[in-house]
């Protein structure tokens, strides 16, 4: 069997100096392909550093995440044109977040319309941050139905019905990851009306570990963990699992 981690950190600070050693067990345990989000100015270039150590393997993205929008959120904007002639994946990770801080709301709507309309002229998809955003950022795709909105809402925890809005909206999948195995995660239970062709599985790392390993560093290596308790609550085989989810990432990516 072979997986995608569709969402990994690997060149957080958590990872510093052992980075490579976490690709490595990741691959060993037959993660055999990671996409990495960008976040913004201060990370891009150790997560393009890990990518050029690990071709083939390692697949960067281009973005700025919401919560690193603040007062000089045009010029960390801008700074993205620079790094246009290396080969991305998506852009990502980019969205809105409410959880946080809403000081910047209206310039993290006007980020995430500028990032869609790049994607779109890219022809790239997306990878969406949505904590305690999701309308907002639905109000935000509403206005841009005329581009080619197709991506992937990452480390989703909304409703059914939420999701049934979101597929009316583009070419959407939704990214599952550690907290599907949590004990009162209530997207165990939205999961089992989402088709399995639209299902992406991610970490997220060095955040939202899986069980049992929870409260320790995440990586990559834990995606084994999450297709079980996938494949227990949809009662299919964890080959089919591995097999659709990497299927899935293979068709939004282009890997």
């Amino acid at each position: 069997m072979e997986f995608t981690d569709t969402h990994a950190h690997l060149y957080d600070e958590a990872f510093i100096s052992e980075e490579d050693q976490a690709v490595e067990r990741a691959v060993r345990a037959g993660v055999t392909r990671m996409i990495l989000p960008d976040i913004d100015s201060q990370t891009r270039e150790a997560m393009f550093s890990l990518a050029d150590r690990h071709e083939g393997r390692i697949f960067p993205c281009l973005g700025l995440h919401p919560t690193s929008i603040g007062a000089d959120w045009e010029k960390e904007l801008a700074a993205l044109e620079g790094w246009l002639s290396r080969k991305i994946y998506a852009i990502g990770e980019i969205g809105m977040d409410c959880y946080w801080s809403k000081e910047f709301i209206k310039e993290q709507q006007e980020a995430l319309r500028i990032q869609l309309e790049l994607a779109d002229r890219l022809d790239l998809p997306v990878i969406i941050h949505s904590r305690e955003s999701t309308e907002l950022i639905i109000n935000v795709l509403k206005e841009c139905r005329h581009l080619n909105l197709r991506g992937v809402f990452h480390a989703y925890s909304g409703s059914i019905e939420t999701y049934r809005q979101i597929e009316r909206l583009g070419d959407w999948y939704i990214g599952i990851g550690g907290v599907l195995t949590y004990k009162k995660a209530s997207i165990a239970g939205t999961v089992r009306d989402i088709p399995l062709d639209r299902i992406l599985l991610e970490t997220d790392c060095p955040y939202l570990t899986p069980v049992p390993f929870r409260g320790k560093r995440n990586e990559s290596s834990y995606i084994p963990h999450i297709a079980a308790r996938l494949s227990e609550i949809l009662g299919k085989g964890i080959e089919e699992i591995a097999e659709t989810t990497t299927a899935n990432a293979e068709k939004l990516f282009r890997i």
